[in-house]
C-alpha cells in the first residue's frame, strides 16, 4: 500500500511538472508572438526588410530589439527653432539649385542629412549604421534614405539619370522632413 501511495505521489509530481512545462511553454510562445506584433508595428516595412536580411523573423527581431537597446542609450534631441530654420532655408536653397545642378543637388542632400543627424545626436559611422539608427524613430521614412543615399553613391561610378535624381530629392525630402519638424519617437506616436 505504501508503494502505491508513492507511485500515485511520484505520477502527481510527474504530470504536474509536465502541466508546468507546457504552461510555461505557451505564456513563451504567446510573449513572443506579442513582442512580433510589437516589434512588426513598430518598424512598419524595416521589419519585413530585417526579416528578409537576416533570414528569420527571430533574427530579425533580435537584430530590430538591439537597435532599440542601442537608440535608448544615445540623446537624440530635437532640433531649436534656430536651427530648424537653419536647416530649412538650406533645404530650400539646394532644392533651387536641383534644376541647374540635379547631381550636385543629389550630393549636397545627402551631405545636408549627415549634417542634420549629427546636429540632433546621432552617431556618425557606416551607412547601414545611421539607416538602422534612424529606423528606430523614423521607421517609416527610413526605405527613403536608403534609396536615396543608393543613388548619391552611384553618381561617381556610373551615369544616374535625371529622373533617379529627382527621386532621390524626394526621398532625402521626405526624410529631412521627418527629422527637422518631428521630435524623436512621436512619429511611432502619431502613427499608433
Amino acid at each position: 500500500m505504501e508503494l502505491t501511495r508513492m507511485s500515485a505521489t511520484y505520477f502527481l509530481l510527474a504530470v504536474a511538472a509536465v502541466v508546468a512545462i507546457v504552461m510555461l511553454m505557451v505564456i513563451h510562445a504567446r510573449l513572443r508572438r506579442r513582442n512580433s506584433a510589437k516589434l512588426r508595428q513598430r518598424f512598419g516595412p524595416e521589419y519585413e526588410r530585417a526579416v528578409q536580411e537576416h533570414g528569420s523573423a527571430r533574427r530579425a527581431e533580435a537584430q530590430l530589439a538591439d537597435r532599440e537597446r542601442r537608440m535608448e542609450r544615445i540623446n537624440i534631441r530635437p532640433l531649436a527653432p534656430v536651427e530648424c530654420e537653419h536647416f530649412t532655408n538650406q533645404w530650400n536653397s539646394l532644392q533651387l539649385r536641383f534644376v541647374d545642378s540635379p547631381k550636385g543637388s543629389v550630393s549636397e542632400a545627402d551631405d545636408l542629412i549627415v549634417l542634420l543627424m549629427q546636429t540632433r545626436g546621432y552617431p556618425m559611422s557606416s551607412f547601414e549604421q545611421r539607416a538602422a539608427d534612424i529606423s528606430v524613430d523614423h521607421p517609416l521614412v527610413v526605405s527613403n534614405y536608403r534609396t536615396a543615399h543608393a543613388i548619391a553613391s552611384r553618381l561617381q561610378q556610373e551615369e544616374v539619370s535625371t529622373e533617379d535624381l529627382r527621386k532621390a530629392m524626394i526621398h532625402y525630402r521626405a526624410l529631412f522632413d521627418e527629422m527637422v519638424h518631428v521630435s524623436p519617437g512621436s512619429a511611432l506616436k502619431e502613427a499608433a
